[in-house]
């Protein structure tokens, strides 16, 4: 890794705006905003076309899949929950196991399809880091606050995947995901617990 990447003077300005909308939608996220999905959508584009560049092709599934499950969660918190807000709830023991088991069962798949007919690098790694956040990202949609504890671990995992592929403004952008996932936890924490005593 070169000085001028070190300093971020050669970091192309498509990586920045990805930057920028992705720290600004995960606050949104945070504060429970419905811009967070708008905000989103622009961060996820333009992350696809990054990806694409960097023969990353589970995160550009990612990325198209994300489409999809924003989409998707921009309806549920515009309708809510029968015609008011919808609240923040945990996750039932059963939706977390079919969650888990569709990760390693995308992990396993996508991991071994890149591998073998793709010339993707870290193909299981990227493939494991894509499926934990198709999962959050639909915890996300129906406002489970398990979403941002899987949140925390693909942070974690795409912090080491994109300083290895040299892209430190995105392993920093990751950094800050996952500060900020931690914070989200606990400001959720606390909407659920006024939610549960108000119930």
């Amino acid at each position: 890794m070169d000085l001028q990447t070190i300093l971020f003077l050669n970091i192309p300005l498509i990586e920045w705006i990805g930057f920028l909308f992705g720290v600004v939608g995960i606050y949104l996220g945070i504060k429970e905003k419905i811009a967070y999905f708008p905000i989103s959508l622009v961060n996820v584009i333009v992350s696809l076309y990054i990806f694409y560049h960097q023969s990353l092709y589970s995160d550009v599934v990612q990325q198209g899949v994300y489409i999809l499950l924003l989409s998707y969660g921009w309806y549920r918190w515009i309708t809510g929950s029968q015609n008011t807000e919808m609240p923040v709830t945990n996750a039932s023991k059963r939706l977390i196991f079919i969650l888990l088991g569709g990760i390693i069962l995308l992990t396993v798949g996508m991991g071994s399809w890149f591998s073998h007919y793709t010339d993707a690098h870290l193909p299981y790694w990227d493939a494991l880091a894509t499926s934990m956040c198709f999962a959050a990202q639909y915890l996300m949609a129906e406002k489970k606050i398990e979403n941002w504890l899987v949140w925390i671990d693909a942070n974690i995992l795409y912090i080491g995947i994109y300083l290895y592929k040299g892209l430190p403004l995105y392993a920093i952008l990751f950094s800050i995901y996952l500060i900020m996932a931690i914070i989200g936890y606990f400001k959720w924490q606390n909407h659920l617990i006024r939610h549960e005593e108000n119930s």
